[in-house]
């Protein structure tokens, strides 16, 4: 069996397309599409739906697929093993990142790229269950999100920073309350991140122990995008203090604390807690026990 088949399964198992699963995997339709069914033939059991495009996959594809994670995972772990024994760690580490933590990727890139300059860095931007479901899939390396609320399960986990969360608005917009209290908070035009990502989450856990609750006007998926609404002065927005270094000489934004700014999220690198821990994975947790971040204004 070949392990390059089972990766053409893997393949268009994520793309749910076969021209798009055979231009990931840089070899022809027709390529893609008799490697799978060789791999069928091999195991003896039909592992795709077809009707003239792919329609999903069986249930013995569904049940191997598990399975063929682990192997292309092993190869590949065995691969990167066998080539640093005596020589530089290369190849690419797939990061899985947080937005709230995108400020600081920047000094960990640094720090990895220093001590391992042959490795290429794939960051991808996700939500801390997302980065949870595609360590358990082996489709990242490493992921930087969120360790105490929701905890990770099944991984090792290294704390870097204690984030706390700062309200923002534009110098001649919205009135904000000085000093600033948490029922001020529940009344102003707010846009926020939308409640599948766990800032959103752990900021609306902090309400409702005080019986309060946000309602937002604009939901998002990125910081980006709430800074672009604030700056029209309707609305106010809630952001990691992480990102006030990146908001320095903007002169139109105003920062805020919020009323108990002793109340902290702690964010980290998570790796899968398996064994053997591939050579990426150690390098990052290696790297990550050294960090030294910043601290913010």
């Amino acid at each position: 069996m070949q392990t390059r088949f089972i990766e053409y399964f893997l393949a268009l198992e994520r793309e749910r397309h076969f021209a798009r699963a055979a231009e990931y995997c840089n070899v022809s339709q027709p390529t893609l599409s008799a490697g799978i069914a060789t791999l069928e033939g091999q195991l003896g059991k039909r592992l795709i739906q077809r009707d003239r495009r792919f329609v999903g996959l069986t249930p013995e594809g569904e049940a191997i697929l598990p399975w063929a994670r682990q192997i292309v995972a092993a190869v590949e772990a065995l691969e990167q093993s066998s080539a640093t024994a005596r020589g530089a760690l290369k190849g690419e580490l797939r990061l899985g990142a947080i937005p709230a933590a995108m400020p600081v990727i920047g000094h960990l890139a640094g720090a990895m790229l220093a001590r391992h300059p042959g490795l290429n860095i794939a960051v991808r931007a996700l939500t801390s269950r997302q980065i949870e479901r595609d360590l358990a899939a082996f489709e990242l390396d490493a992921g930087l999100t969120y360790l105490d609320f929701e905890p990770p399960a099944h991984a090792l986990t290294v704390p870097l920073y204690a984030e706390r969360a700062m309200l923002i608005s534009a110098v001649d917009g919205v009135h904000v309350p000085d000093p600033l209290d948490w029922s001020d908070l529940a009344e102003l035009p707010l846009c926020l991140l939308h409640q599948g990502m766990q800032n959103r989450r752990i900021l609306d856990a902090r309400l409702a122990e005080r019986a309060l609750a946000l309602r937002p006007i604009i939901t998002a998926d990125s910081y980006l995008a709430l800074l672009g609404l604030v700056q029209q002065g309707r609305l106010c927005s809630i952001i990691p203090d992480s990102h006030t270094r990146l908001l320095e000489g903007l002169q139109w934004i105003r920062l805020h604390a919020l009323p108990d700014p002793q109340e902290v999220s702690r964010i980290g690198i998570i790796v899968s807690d398996s064994a053997p821990m591939s050579p990426l994975a150690q390098a990052v947790l290696s790297v990550a026990r050294e960090l030294h971040l910043p601290k913010s204004p």
